[in-house]
Order: C-alpha cells, then sequence, then structure tokens
C-alpha cells in the first residue's frame, strides 16, 4: 500500500512539472519578444538619425563644391562668370538653408530618443559650428562679389522685394490713419438745434413733450466737431436744454444783448450723455 502512494505522489509531481514548464518558457518568450521590441526600435532611431546625418555630410559635400566652383569662375571673365558665379552662390544659400533645417530635425530626433550617443550629440554640435562658419563665409565672399560689381540676382531680388514691402506698409499706414482719423472724427462728430416748440414739433424733434422719441428730421440739426465749437450762440433771451447734459460741464450765460450764449467747459463729459442736443427758445 506504501508503495501504491509512493508511485501515485511521483506521478502527481511528474505532471506537475509538466504543467508548470509551460509558464515557464512562455514568460522567457514574452520577455525575449519585449526585448526584441525594443532592439528594434532602438535600430529604427538609430538608422534614421543616420539617415539625416548623412544627408547632412552630403550637404556640406556639395557646398564644398560649389565654393571651389566659385573660386574657379572667380578668375575668368565675361557674362557667363557672373552668371556661374550666382548659379553656384544661390545653391549654396540654397543647400545651407537645407541643411539648417535637417540639423533641426536631427536635434528633435535626438531629443525625442530613447538612445543617448554621447558621441552623436558631439558630432552634431560640429556640424552646427559647421554651419555657422560657412554662413560667415558667404557672408565673406558676397563683400568681395559687391565689390568688384558682382551682384547676386538673389540679392537684388530681396532688395525690390524690401522695397515694395516698405511701399506695401506705407499705404497700409496710411490707410490706417485714414481709418483712425475717420475713426475720430465720427467720436468727436455732434449735432444740436434749437428753436421754439412750434418749430421742434413741426421738425417731430418735441412730440407730446418727449425729445428726440419719434422719427426725428435730423438734417434740421446743425453738425459740430466739439473739439473744436464750444459756444453757441442762441439769439433767445430764453434757453432751456431739452436734451440730458451733465449740469457741471456747461455754464448758460447773457450776453450784453440779454441773449443766452451756451458755453461747453468740458466737451467731453458734456457729450458723453448724448451727440444731440436740442435747446428750446422762445
Amino acid at each position: 500500500m506504501k508503495k501504491l502512494l509512493f508511485m501515485a505522489m511521483c506521478l502527481l509531481a511528474v505532471m506537475s512539472c509538466k504543467q508548470n514548464a509551460p509558464k515557464v518558457d512562455n514568460t522567457a518568450d514574452l520577455q525575449r519578444d519585449s526585448l526584441n521590441q525594443i532592439i528594434a526600435q532602438r535600430d529604427n532611431e538609430i538608422n534614421d538619425m543616420l539617415a539625416t546625418f548623412n544627408e547632412i555630410e552630403e550637404g556640406f559635400r556639395e557646398i564644398n563644391e560649389a565654393q571651389n566652383r566659385v573660386s574657379v569662375a572667380r578668375q575668368g571673365e565675361g557674362a557667363s562668370r557672373d552668371q556661374r558665379i550666382r548659379e553656384n552662390i544661390q545653391f549654396i544659400q540654397s543647400t545651407m538653408r537645407q541643411n539648417k533645417e535637417l540639423i533641426n530635425k536631427l536635434q528633435q530626433q535626438l531629443r525625442e530618443s530613447s538612445f543617448k550617443g554621447d558621441q552623436l550629440k558631439k558630432a552634431l554640435e560640429n556640424m552646427t559650428a559647421q554651419l555657422e562658419e560657412k554662413d560667415l563665409q558667404l557672408q565673406k565672399l558676397r563683400e568681395e562679389l559687391d565689390a568688384k560689381d558682382i551682384h547676386i540676382t538673389e540679392l537684388d531680388e530681396k532688395i525690390a522685394n524690401l522695397n515694395t514691402d516698405v511701399s506695401s506698409l506705407k499705404d497700409e499706414s496710411t490707410q490706417k490713419t485714414n481709418t483712425i482719423n475717420s475713426q475720430d472724427k465720427q467720436l468727436n462728430t455732434a449735432w444740436f438745434v434749437f428753436g421754439t416748440k412750434d418749430e421742434l414739433k413741426d421738425q417731430n424733434i418735441l412730440v407730446d413733450g418727449k425729445v428726440l422719441q419719434a422719427n426725428f428730421n435730423r438734417d434740421y440739426f446743425t453738425k459740430i466737431d466739439i473739439r473744436v465749437q464750444k459756444e453757441i450762440k442762441l439769439y433767445s433771451r430764453t434757453a432751456k436744454l431739452l436734451t440730458t447734459h451733465p449740469a457741471s460741464s456747461y455754464t448758460l450765460e447773457r450776453n450784453t444783448n440779454k441773449q443766452y450764449v451756451l458755453r461747453i467747459n468740458n466737451p467731453q463729459v458734456f457729450w458723453s450723455t448724448s451727440k444731440y442736443l436740442v435747446i428750446l427758445v422762445k
């Protein structure tokens, strides 16, 4: 009996080992797959950066060749020489712009990548310095060419475009000035009228004791610039403002003929409540 029990226990142990073995193998497979994915991702990142790196290197090689062509062309004479120089200068500028964009792209790739290679960073710094050096060389070359009256078409076009931009800015500035002046004029425009009760009623300015409530005749009013006209002669010995205006902003005074004159002491405050002034006289 004990022998049978021992054999059964051994059989169970063997079966248990067989069941656990695949789990261990599966875990190892998952770890291996995950590691392979990480390696593949790292390889793709490095390959992309190396491809960009090679494009930049090729750009610098083409710039050097173009610089050599300019040096050779400068030894020649005639219009064809000038044309070759212009074409090569334009090519250098275009390639330098492309290299600058590629360097920016490579910097972005390096920032976003999990790969932190110090050598690649150093190479990128060298490329940036090389690009700056090429820019200085190009500026010096252009100065030398300008001194010899060899003008670059692209530069001439930039000057022409700059003049156009300046002209456009002047036109835009003039338009803005006109708009501001027009708006300023509108803001400082007001209308006034004075008349007897019957006159104001005839123009629908005064209706049932209410002022400017109906469709009144605007042509009956006089337009003024509130910055200029601060005094209104009423030619009457009686005067009453029918529209509302702050009392502190004006005075009603009599002249030597005992006729009223409206003096506006503070135009901005006076016209702040209404741009229409109605005065009842007799």
